[in-house]
């Protein structure tokens, strides 16, 4: 009896550090009504960095925004959406040109989903060498799935030149990717391709089209602080100030 009893217990301790150990690759958390942020991760400078995207569930195929930037999670994260929601993804946006954005975007066309980024974006991605949708954005567009609305916003140049944000009007819900950063972010991350003068003026716009959201939705830091677009704003007015002379 001794033994079964210890087999089980072994069992179940191996069960659960291989589980934690898978989950720690791949987060999903609920955010509103349909709306879940899943959150994968990458090596960057020697330090592990969260990156969040979003998925909507509409009823109608899942909406997936931007791919996880851990290329071992790309199907992982399609099977955990069929098994949580028996819905595939039918669709997939990235929000800009970087890697941890756009790294999923060919496996994912791969498998039948329609992918989508803006004309500039893919401009850079193939300046780049970057992962390149089949669908591109020439103008901000309002898309529809199901009985969801949400819109594409480019604002201008910040983090890299062709950042845009999405706007879910009804829940809103503004999801700003790479572009706004975290409540708690001692400075605006990696500038090698953005604007140092014009990330000011671009979040500001950002802020006035969108003066009122309930969710703020950031990259690489934790998305339930809805400070994240004013502190944002701050380390912009400074970093312009700092290079205006």
């Amino acid at each position: 009896m001794r033994v079964i009893v210890l087999t089980i217990t072994l069992l179940l301790f191996f069960a659960c550090v291989f589980g934690q150990s898978e989950e720690s690759k791949l987060k999903i958390s609920h955010l509103t009504g349909n709306f879940y942020i899943y959150t994968t991760y990458n090596t960057y400078e020697g330090n592990r960095i969260p990156a969040n995207g979003m998925y909507l569930v509409s009823g109608n195929g899942v909406v997936l925004f931007d791919t996880p930037w851990d290329t071992t999670q790309f199907q992982p994260l399609l099977d955990s959406i069929q098994f949580k929601h028996h819905e595939s993804v039918t669709m997939c946006i990235a929000t800009h040109w970087h890697s941890d954005r756009t790294e999923g975007l060919e496996y994912y066309k791969q498998q039948g989903i329609k992918t989508y980024t803006t004309a500039l974006t893919d401009e850079w991605s193939a300046k780049n060498n970057k992962k390149r949708a089949e669908y591109l954005i020439e103008n901000d567009t309002i898309f529809k799935a199901g009985q969801y609305i949400f819109e594409t916003y480019y604002p201008g140049k910040g983090h890299t030149a062709d950042n845009i944000v999405l706007w879910f009007p009804k829940e809103k819900i503004l999801y700003g990717g790479c572009l706004i950063k975290g409540a708690d972010a001692k400075n605006l991350g990696y500038l090698g391709d953005g604007s140092l003068t014009e990330y000011y003026s671009t979040l500001k716009k950002v802020e006035r089209k969108y003066p009122d959201p309930k969710f703020i939705i950031v990259s690489h830091s934790g998305w339930n602080n809805i400070n994240s677009l004013k502190h944002s704003i701050k380390l912009a007015r400074k970093l312009k100030k700092e290079n205006n002379g």
